[in-house]
């Protein structure tokens, strides 16, 4: 392993993290992160606490970041787990004022969870907004049932008329990655032990896939994750045939490949140490 190894985790849920987690993403070698909109393992009861998390996504988090030499940017959705919430639906028409954002590179996380009405017509109108500016599109596949899940996702990615190289499909495993190899989407892996895939296994999947439009991310969360998932694949590849260059074609030119389509985030600029002005909330510790 190469001393100067990059990594750019394109998913990963930073509010529930603390200032010390940030520093071991930097030790670790991440110097850059895409965080997407999500929802906290409880329901929200009000409209108002989507706008404080997406809010936060858009200032605080790009600032604490930036603090740590870590380039943040965000994609902006309402979450297939929320899609279904009655309390939730006018989300739908609040979403047009963040995706013009400069810091979000994708609208996202959407798709399907139980797979409902409600979801299809979150997921359908959410994949229209996509193609209207241009952003690329970030697919949460379900945890259950996800082989019937992606396959939906494929047809509804379809008939939205969206380009396919600019969707990544998210959390595949060795069962449903079949499905979207051949479509020219994007594949994405959550490294995630206890609910989707371990090193070893991503290390089985590239052997079979490839490198090329594949991308793996920690998807750290609330709960139990591992920010350092990313890293522990690339220790895994290098251990079982892969190279310095393959490595850093997973970790760091991929990623910035696929969200570069938003023309909102460049090698160039995220290959410069990290600046961040304006915000209100900075102070000094005493």
């Amino acid at each position: 392993m190469t001393h100067t190894m990059r990594v750019f985790d394109p998913h990963l849920h930073l509010p529930s993290r603390t200032n010390d987690d940030y520093q071991a993403m930097r030790s670790a070698g991440v110097r850059v992160v895409v965080e997407p909109a999500c929802w906290f393992g409880q329901p929200r009861m009000s409209i108002g606490r989507f706008i404080n998390h997406v809010d936060g996504l858009l200032g605080w988090e790009p600032y604490r970041a930036s603090e740590f030499g870590i380039h943040h940017h965000s994609t902006v959705a309402l979450h297939p787990e929320e899609a279904r919430d009655p309390r939730l639906v006018e989300v739908l028409d609040l979403l047009r004022r963040y995706i013009m954002k400069d810091r979000v590179v994708a609208v996202g996380e959407i798709g399907y969870d139980a797979m409902t009405p409600d979801e299809d017509e979150a997921f359908a109108r959410q994949l229209d907004l996509a193609v209207e500016h241009r952003l690329p599109a970030l697919i949460h596949t379900p945890l259950y049932d996800r082989l019937s899940g992606t396959r939906r996702s494929m047809d509804v990615i379809r008939e939205s008329g969206i380009p396919p190289e600019h969707v990544v499909v998210d959390h595949l495993d060795e069962l449903t990655a079949g499905t979207v190899v051949d479509t020219g989407c994007w594949m994405a892996f959550s490294i995630h032990r206890d609910t989707e895939l371990g090193p070893d296994q991503m290390v089985r999947l590239m052997h079979r896939y490839g490198t090329e439009r594949i991308m793996v991310n920690s998807a750290a969360e609330w709960g139990r994750s591992d920010l350092h998932a990313t890293r522990a694949t690339a220790h895994a590849m290098l251990a079982n045939g892969f190279d310095d260059d393959d490595v850093d074609q997973v970790l760091w030119r991929n990623p910035i490949a696929f969200y570069a389509q938003s023309g909102r985030l460049a090698a160039a600029d995220v290959e410069r140490p990290t600046e961040f002005a304006g915000n209100t909330v900075w102070r000094r510790s005493a």
